[in-house]
């Protein structure tokens, strides 16, 4: 049992290792990352700082968060694509494309989340 306990402690912090390493890796190498983190604090800080619900908080905030997380997977998957080859390829193209979509849609529905709670 504390052998068990220990290997999933273990399992845990390694986790937790690798998902730092690869916000410290994303965050050196992605501009975009850094402009949408950056976005979030200044988002987070005005969401505190006017009369709204605790849900509309949540709301700003967690749409907010998303285009962050949409930043990450969109970084995976260009980073991905780009060591599998560096030749120009329709399939290469379409995968990075939509994973600029994904971030894009993500940010306009934040932006929209915004609106509705500004104009609400």
């Amino acid at each position: 049992m504390i052998s068990s306990t220990r290997k999933e402690l273990r399992r845990l912090w390694m986790t937790l290792v690798w998902s730092w390493a690869g916000w410290r890796d994303s965050w050196r190498s992605e501009a975009s990352l850094r402009h949408w983190t950056r976005a979030n604090i200044v988002s987070i800080l005005l969401a505190s700082a006017l009369d709204l619900t605790h849900i509309e908080r949540i709301l700003i905030i967690a749409f907010g968060l998303l285009v962050v997380v949409l930043e990450l997977v969109n970084t995976a998957i260009e980073k991905a694509v780009d060591h599998s080859s560096t030749d120009e390829n329709e399939l290469a193209r379409r995968a990075k494309d939509a994973g600029s979509a994904a971030v894009a849609a993500a940010a306009i529905t934040a932006g929209v989340v915004w609106l509705l709670v500004l104009i609400g």
